[in-house]
C-alpha cells in the first residue's frame, strides 16, 4: 500500500512537472508574441498585466481539449496546431495589421498567387518560435521511455483542464471590460479583441461570430429591409442638379490604381515627382482631395464591392467570398439594362478572390482575366503582366468593345512586395528605414509612367470624344506597421489622426467636356456609384444605396470607415477619440458621438442587407417615402 503510495506521487508529481513545463512555454511564446511582434497598442499597466494574463484559458481550452480526445497525442497535436495559428496570424499582421477570421480562410486559395508577397513576409528568425515545438514533443514523447510509462494523462484530466479555462476566461473577460466596456460587441476591433482577451481566445469567439452569420441568412425576411430602406430615406441627399446626365450615353472606364495613396500625388523623392503624369492629368478634370478607401480585409474586391453596390464590406473576410451567391442590384447590372456592354480587365487568374463567380453576380458581361492577354518571361513580373503592356493590350481591346461599354481596369505592378525589373525602375529608392516603403516609390513612379503611356494612346483613339475616364485608388499600400518610415519621408511624427489621412486615395474624372475642378468634399470609394450614376443620368430600381453624390453641393460631408471611425467637414472621429479636422488636435469626444453613433448604425444596416440577403425581397418591400418635416410634426401631434 505504501508502495502504491509512493508510485502515485511519482505518478503526479511527474504529470504536474510535464504540465507546468508544456503549459510555461506555451504560455511564454504566447505572451512574447502577442506584446513584442502584434503592436496592440498597451496604455497602461493594468493593461499589460491582462494581456499577459489572457493566454491562461485559452492555454488550458485547448490543451484540455487535446487530452480528453487523444491523450499524449492530442496535447502534442494542440501544442502544434496553436503554433501554427500563431505563426499563420504574424505572417497576415506583417502584410495588413489585422488578424485572420474564418471567412479570411474560405480564399486561402489566394495563396497560389502570392508567393513572393509570402516569402518577403517570412524572415529566417521566424524558425525560432518552433523550436518550444520540438523541446514539447521530447518531453511527451521522447523522455526516457522507463518515466515516460508514468505520464499517461487521463481523459478526465483533459475535462478538468478545459472546464477550469472557463472561470479562467471569465476573470479575463470582466478584468478587461474594466478596460473597454461591451468588448464583446466591438466586433470590428480585432486589435483590441486580441489585446483584452488573446490570440486564440479571439479565434474561439471569431467561430461563434460565424456560426451567428450564418443564421442570419436562414433566419432573414423581407421585414428586415424596412428599416432599411427608411433609414436610407432618411439620411438622403439630392445628387447634383449642375452635373447630372454631364456624360450621358458615353463610354464608361473605371481604372483602379492597385495600392495607390493620395499622399503620393504631388510628391518629390531625391528631387523627382512621384507622380507627374497624374499631377498634370488631375489639373484637367474633376479631383478629389479629400476621398479616402472604405475596404477591409478583402482588399481590392472590398473597393471592387464598393464601387458596384455602394454597400460597405464586410468586417471579417471577403464579400466576393463569403456572400457571392447573393442577390444583388449591382451598377453593371443597372447599366446593361440601360444597354451598355460591361467588363472587366485584371490580368490575373480568373479564380483569384472568386473574381469568377462574383462578377456573374454583380451582372458583368466578360472579364478579361490573365488567360485573354498575351503573359511572356519578358513583358510581365512580381505578381504578373507589367502595367505598361497591361494597359497597351486592353486598349485594343476596348476598341472592339460594344459601345456604349462600361469596363474597369485594375492594375498589377504596384502591389507589395513593390518590385521591379531593373530597367523599369525610373528613380532611385527612398532612403527610409522601411524597405516596403523605399520599393513603393518606384512602383509609384513606374506606374504614373504606365498610366501616361496608356491615356496618351486614349487621347489619340477614336474612344477619347465619347468616354469618360474615372481613375481611382484601391486601397492602401503601406500599412501602418511602417509609421517611422513614413514619418521620416513626410517630416512629422505620424499618430492616429496622421494614420488615418494616409487613408485617402486619389479619384479623378476625366475626359472630353468635363470642366476642371479641385473638390474638396469629404467623401469615399461607397459615394462612387451614385456619382457616376447621376453624370451618367441613369436611375436604378435599387433604393439601397448608402453613398452620396461627391459633386452635390448638398450631400452630406461624411466618410464612415469599415472601422466604424469616420471623418466628416469638421471632425474626425477614430476609436472613441475625436479631432479637429483641419488641426489634427484632440477635442471634446462628444462633439463626434453623434457621428459615431450614425458610422454604428449605418455599418450594421448595411451588414444586415448582406448577411440576410436582403435584396432578394426588394420586389415585394413596401418602399416607404421620406417624411418630411411638417409630416413628422403632425404624427407627433397624433402620437
Amino acid at each position: 500500500m505504501f508502495k502504491g503510495k509512493k508510485h502515485f506521487n511519482k505518478n503526479t508529481k511527474l504529470k504536474l512537472l510535464v504540465y507546468a513545463i508544456v503549459i510555461g512555454m506555451f504560455w511564454i511564446k504566447m505572451s512574447y508574441i502577442q506584446s513584442g511582434i502584434f503592436d496592440l497598442g498597451v496604455e497602461n499597466t493594468n493593461q499589460a498585466l491582462i494581456l499577459a494574463f489572457n493566454p491562461l484559458s485559452s492555454i488550458l481550452l485547448i490543451f484540455g481539449l487535446g487530452i480528453l480526445l487523444a491523450g499524449r497525442k492530442g496535447m502534442l497535436v494542440s501544442y502544434i496546431l496553436g503554433s501554427l495559428i500563431m505563426y499563420a496570424n504574424i505572417l497576415f499582421y506583417r502584410e495588413y495589421s489585422d488578424f485572420i477570421t474564418i471567412p479570411m480562410l474560405e480564399q486561402v486559395a489566394n495563396l497560389a498567387g502570392m508567393g513572393s508577397s509570402i516569402t518577403n513576409i517570412m524572415s529566417p528568425t521566424d524558425a525560432l518560435l518552433f523550436i518550444d515545438v520540438v523541446i514539447a514533443a521530447f518531453l511527451l514523447f521522447y523522455l526516457k521511455p522507463e518515466r515516460l510509462q508514468l505520464f499517461l494523462p487521463k481523459r478526465r484530466e483533459g475535462l478538468i483542464l478545459a472546464i477550469i479555462a472557463i472561470p479562467f476566461f471569465i476573470v479575463n473577460l470582466a478584468w478587461a471590460e474594466t478596460e473597454r466596456t461591451d468588448l464583446l460587441e466591438r466586433t470590428f476591433d480585432r486589435n483590441k479583441l486580441v489585446k483584452f482577451i488573446g490570440l486564440i481566445n479571439y479565434h474561439v469567439y471569431d467561430a461563434v461570430l460565424q456560426g451567428r452569420t450564418e443564421m442570419q441568412r436562414t433566419l432573414a425576411d423581407s421585414n428586415e429591409l424596412v428599416p432599411v430602406i427608411n433609414y436610407l430615406n432618411e439620411t438622403s441627399t439630392p445628387s447634383s442638379d449642375k452635373y447630372e446626365s454631364i456624360i450621358e450615353g458615353k463610354n464608361v472606364i473605371a481604372i483602379s490604381l492597385e495600392s495607390t495613396q493620395e499622399f503620393v500625388v504631388g510628391k518629390e523623392l531625391h528631387g523627382q515627382e512621384l507622380t507627374p503624369y497624374f499631377n498634370d492629368l488631375k489639373e484637367e478634370g474633376i479631383y478629389f482631395d479629400n476621398f479616402y478607401h472604405q475596404v477591409k480585409q478583402g482588399r481590392t474586391s472590398d473597393s471592387e464591392f464598393l464601387l458596384a453596390n455602394s454597400m460597405y464590406p464586410l468586417n471579417r473576410g471577403a464579400v466576393f467570398f463569403t456572400h457571392s451567391s447573393n442577390e444583388y442590384e449591382a451598377m453593371p447590372e443597372v447599366l446593361g439594362n440601360n444597354g451598355y456592354s460591361t467588363s472587366i480587365m485584371h490580368a490575373n487568374d480568373k479564380t483569384f478572390w472568386n473574381r469568377n463567380v462574383m462578377y456573374d453576380s454583380l451582372g458583368i458581361d466578360e472579364y478579361y482575366s490573365k488567360q485573354d492577354y498575351k503573359v511572356t518571361e519578358e513583358n510581365s513580373y512580381g505578381w504578373g503582366l507589367l502595367d505598361e503592356n497591361f494597359f497597351a493590350q486592353s486598349l485594343d481591346k476596348m476598341k472592339k468593345l460594344e459601345e456604349p461599354f462600361y469596363t474597369r481596369m485594375i492594375t498589377l505592378t504596384n502591389h507589395y512586395p513593390f518590385t521591379l525589373p531593373e530597367d523599369k525602375k525610373l528613380i532611385e529608392e527612398g532612403n527610409t528605414s522601411s524597405a516596403t516603403l523605399n520599393r513603393y516609390f518606384q512602383t509609384i513612379r513606374y506606374q504614373d509612367h504606365a498610366l501616361k503611356q496608356f491615356v496618351e494612346a486614349f487621347k489619340q483613339s477614336e474612344l477619347y470624344d465619347n468616354t469618360i475616364l474615372m481613375i481611382y485608388g484601391d486601397h492602401f499600400g503601406i500599412s501602418e506597421n511602417h509609421q517611422k518610415a513614413m514619418g521620416e519621408y513626410l517630416g512629422k511624427d505620424i499618430n492616429e489622426f496622421e494614420q488615418f489621412q494616409l487613408q485617402q486615395v486619389p479619384l479623378l474624372f476625366y475626359g472630353k467636356g468635363i470642366e476642371p475642378q479641385e473638390n474638396h468634399t469629404v467623401g469615399g470609394q461607397v459615394d462612387l456609384r451614385p456619382t457616376l450614376m447621376n453624370m451618367l443620368g441613369i436611375e436604378g430600381n435599387n433604393p439601397i444605396q448608402f453613398g452620396h453624390d461627391l459633386l452635390s453641393e448638398e450631400r452630406r460631408q461624411l466618410m464612415i470607415t469599415r472601422d466604424g471611425d469616420f471623418a466628416s467637414e469638421k471632425y474626425v472621429g477614430i476609436q472613441g477619440e475625436c479631432y479637429d479636422r483641419q488641426t489634427g488636435e484632440k477635442i471634446d469626444s462628444e462633439l463626434c458621438e453623434p457621428l459615431f453613433k450614425q458610422a454604428k448604425e449605418e455599418l450594421t444596416m448595411s451588414d444586415s442587407v448582406i448577411y440576410g440577403d436582403l435584396l432578394r425581397y426588394l420586389d415585394e418591400t413596401k418602399v416607404v417615402e421620406p417624411i418630411d418635416e411638417q409630416q413628422k410634426q403632425k404624427q407627433k401631434q397624433e402620437e
